[in-house]
């Protein structure tokens, strides 16, 4: 599952410094960003070194994304919004939420705190690259996107306090996460703001 993230959450990081006009250095930080970001403010939070500074693979999983994004680029003009970009940055939600699931749980954190290190594994990296391409963090705005890590990794508690095994919890919060994420990216669902409340009759 954390692979899959890597590649996925580099190419989706990548795509945006592209269209922002990065050069190739702003692109590679851009990406690995995305794809660290969360990942490694998940193992500060359960007291372990980030996998990015253990293993050289890692690295050259998120390398591999942002060589992906620059050749998507080359294709098509708006890389980040191509279905192949939205396809991967659910998968990559996904696969992160139920990663930091996973950890949490090893971790024997509480029901809250396994849904808290679960979402900010997924969106956390996002957050951090939207800081970096001087924008306010989308996963703050109206998008209905880290709601669908929190329905994922709330899910994933759910099926393990219910008896579940690991492995078929992973299965259905993996489920959850890009399901919500690809039906709200198709149906354009949205998280209301404070002003739409205040203004409805």
């Amino acid at each position: 599952m954390n692979a899959i993230g890597l590649v996925a959450f580099a190419l989706v990081g990548s795509s945006k410094a592209i269209r922002e006009g990065f050069d190739l250095f702003g692109v590679a930080v851009v990406g690995l960003v995305t794809a660290f970001a969360g990942g490694a403010t998940r193992d500060l939070l359960v007291n372990r070194i980030p996998l990015a500074l253990q293993s050289s693979s890692e690295i050259a999983l998120g390398l591999f994304g942002v060589a992906l994004a620059i050749g998507v680029s080359a294709v098509f003009e708006t890389a980040d919004d191509h279905p192949i970009a939205l396809c991967s940055d659910a998968v990559g939600l996904a696969a992160f939420t139920t990663a930091g699931a996973i950890v949490a749980t090893e971790a024997g954190v509480s029901g809250f705190g396994v849904v808290t290190i679960a979402t900010i594994n997924a969106v956390g990296g996002g957050a951090f690259a939207d800081i970096l391409l001087d924008r306010s963090p989308f996963i703050l705005l109206e998008d209905f996107y880290a709601s669908c890590a929190v329905l994922g990794g709330s899910t994933y508690w759910l099926a393990v306090g219910l008896g579940g095994s690991g492995s078929v919890a992973a299965a259905i919060c993996a489920a959850v996460t890009v399901g919500t994420r690809m039906a709200a990216v198709s149906r354009g669902w949205t998280v209301p703001t404070a002003q739409v409340l205040r203004t409805s009759p």
